[in-house]
């Protein structure tokens, strides 16, 4: 077994953690940032945030797919690629408020 080839999995690992860490951060800050918006206590309503989220719950629960789910594993994968992808953005898309709400754990996140 090639000893490189453990140094190159372990990069890719450490990429795909910045990315899972995003994923979860957006879980973690949409539904205050939400119930934020919707009492009236944050006003810069960021439109994009929503739009992404809402993207992602239609791809999720849509029955037109890229590869299609009766593909077993195969059309799974690419639903969560493609949620796991759309969830990044709505982080992103939420930097503000999170700067607003002093939620700094930017240290958990690898930078792209």
């Amino acid at each position: 077994m090639n000893p490189w080839r453990f140094v190159t999995q372990f990069s890719r690992l450490k990429q795909r953690g910045g990315a899972l860490a995003r994923i979860g951060r957006a879980f973690r800050v949409f539904g205050p940032m939400s119930m934020d918006v919707f009492r009236g206590r944050y006003r810069p309503i960021p439109w994009a945030a929503f739009g992404w989220m809402a993207l992602a719950f239609v791809y999720l629960v849509s029955p037109l797919d890229l590869i299609p789910d009766f593909l077993m594993i195969i059309g799974l994968v690419d639903d969560v690629f493609i949620v796991g992808w759309l969830l990044t953005r709505v982080d992103r898309a939420m930097g503000d408020y999170r700067r607003w709400k002093g939620i700094d754990d930017d240290q958990d996140v690898v930078a792209d």
